[in-house]
Formats: structure tokens, C-alpha cells, sequence
């Protein structure tokens, strides 16, 4: 299943868009937070009450592969992770390195 996205230019827009998700109906675990770096990736997850791409999402292989994978490789591999087709993947990833956030939802 393919999950929602909207690429934000800030921390600040993907906390606002991630309140408008929840208050579509989306429930916290269904709510994930993507930024190049991790660790702004964990402080806007936990900020906006967001998950971040784990081993749940990803699955045990995929999850220890990225640890050996440079940083856009392992992005593109959350990304799919999450339904995408390695195209949009590869768009998305690109957009990350530009300092943008990617909120996604799937239910």
C-alpha cells in the first residue's frame, strides 16, 4: 500500500502538516518524518508526535544494510520501504538533500 506524502521546506511545515493529518484521523504510529540528517529526523518526529522509518517499516535486512549504505542510499531504501517505486524514491531523496522534510502517512 502506498503511503501520503508532502515534501515541507521546514521543521516548522511538517509540524503543521502532520496536525493536519491527525486531525484528518490519522493516529501517531501512522505518521512518519524524514530529513537527511537523522538527527533532525528524531527531533521532528518526536516534536510533532511522528514516527521515524525503522525496522517495523523496513524490515530486519534492510534495516542492517543501511547501516553499511551511504546516506542517500539508505534514505531511497526507507522510502520504498514505505510503498514507493525506486523513481519517486530517488526524487524524494533529492529533495532531502536540499534540506527539505518529507511527512508521509499510511494507514
Amino acid at each position: 500500500m502506498k503511503a501520503y506524502a508532502k515534501l515541507v521546506n521546514n521543521g516548522l511545515e511538517a509540524f503543521e502538516v502532520v496536525n493536519d493529518l491527525h486531525r484528518q484521523g490519522y493516529r501517531e504510529e501512522e505518521i512518519y518524518v524524514l530529513a537527511h540528517e537523522s538527527d533532525r529526523t528524531n527531533r521532528l518526529a518526536d516534536a510533532a508526535s511522528a514516527n521515524t522509518i525503522g525496522v517495523a517499516e523496513e524490515g530486519m535486512f534492510d534495516t542492517m544494510a543501511n547501516l553499511f549504505r551511504n546516506r542517500g542510499d539508505a534514505l531511497r531504501s526507507k522510502i520504498e520501504s514505505m510503498g514507493f517505486e525506486p523513481s519517486e524514491a530517488g526524487m524524494y531523496e533529492s529533495e532531502l538533500d536540499k534540506g527539505k522534510v518529507l511527512v508521509m502517512a499510511r494507514q
